[in-house]
């Protein structure tokens, strides 16, 4: 039998101050600021403004305070700001030929033009805890690196100059806008990169490692992994012409796959991309394993019943704000429910009982 509960108002009321005393932690325990996590929790700052599909390091750095360190509800409270937002109008297209990197790697070329440049990385510190961290009053030495204001060009150009990999597919056609229309299928290649651009890292990185064990036959290379500032230009209708509006860190990714060909293609390489807010090298390049099994039929490739290479299940999953939703949904009151369910289990034993007894008797 349902019964109504009472005094729910004030017990949710209850809820939110014990979780504002568990958010604030001691008081003899100096209170974290903004600027600290903006600036010394960058990676994750980062990853709240990707996902949250945007680029505003504050924000992001409050969302995680206010989130006690939870991203997925971090990312949730910036999508719930960024809908109350006007929308004044839309940048140009970054040029990250322009990029000015902090970091530049290439799998598949040592030496390139603009040299690569390892920066700010784990890859190559030892995976032991530094409990000099712990001591208060550390500061790291100045890193020291040369700028370069040159252009920087993509390695992938340089393939192309001989014809051993594919054009970047061009599509001029306005592309839709995620934030403000709902995902349909079949979605184009310019949808599918802003769902995973804005995807759950953990599921896109478990995605690009089952195309590496064999599930989409994705074999690839880092052609480039590039993470700096681009300029953003906009278009001012009254003044007729573009006038840059700031900068923003993206992290980019090319990989370069094996294809070997088909009735209408010489063999060749072809692409995988992925670009994302901040440095997200991670989660650039599981994007751009991704995108890449995801395009095995515009490029003639036999579907191989792979997860990372069926668009609805990888689309429609990858959203950590949906999954939360859906997920979550189901430790909420459900009473009516259940005790339908309940009832009907009791009901079949009761029949199922009386079917035993009944072959007893005979």
């Amino acid at each position: 039998m349902y019964v109504a509960v009472k005094g729910g108002e004030r017990a949710i009321e209850s809820a939110h101050t014990w979780l504002a005393e568990e958010r604030r932690g001691p008081t003899e325990i100096a209170e974290l600021s903004i600027p600290q996590i903006r600036e010394q929790l960058k990676l994750a700052v980062d990853r709240v403004m990707a996902e949250g599909s945007l680029y505003d390091p504050d924000l992001a750095a409050l969302a995680i305070k206010q989130s006690r360190g939870d991203l997925i509800e971090a990312i949730f409270l910036i999508r719930a700001y960024r809908t109350t937002l006007p929308r004044f109008g839309h940048s140009e297209p970054v040029d990250t030929g322009a990029m000015a990197c902090d970091r530049r790697i290439s799998a598949t070329f040592k030496d390139l033009p603009g040299g690569q440049i390892l920066g700010p990385t784990f890859d190559y510190t030892h995976r032991l805890l530094d409990f000099k961290l712990a001591a208060e009053g550390e500061t790291p030495e100045a890193a020291t690196q040369e700028a370069d204001e040159a252009r920087v060009p993509h390695v992938t150009g340089f393939l192309n100059r001989e014809g051993l990999i594919e054009e970047a597919p061009q599509d001029d056609t306005p592309p839709p806008d995620l934030t403000r229309e709902p995902l349909e299928m079949p979605a184009s290649r310019a949808l599918r990169l802003q769902a995973l651009t804005r995807a759950d890292e953990g599921f896109t990185l478990g995605l690009a490692y089952s195309t590496q064990r064999g599930y989409g036959r994705n074999h690839a290379f880092v052609g480039e992994l590039r993470i700096g500032s681009v300029p953003l230009d906009m278009d001012i209708p009254e003044l007729g012409f573009s006038i840059e509006i700031g900068e923003i860190t993206l992290t980019e990714c090319e990989t370069v796959n094996q294809f070997t060909g088909s009735k209408t293609q010489p063999p060749q390489f072809t692409r995988g991309y992925g670009l994302v807010f901040g440095q997200s090298e991670r989660k650039a390049i599981s994007m751009a394993l991704v995108e890449r099994a995801l395009r095995w039929e515009e490029l003639g490739e036999d579907f191989e019943g792979a997860p990372a290479q069926d668009a609805e299940f990888v689309l429609y999953h990858a959203d950590n704000i949906q999954a939360t939703g859906f997920l979550e949904h189901i430790k909420l009151p459900h009473y009516v429910d259940f005790q339908s369910e309940l009832e009907l289990v009791r009901k079949l034993r009761r029949e199922a009982g009386a079917d035993q007894v009944q072959e007893a008797a005979e």
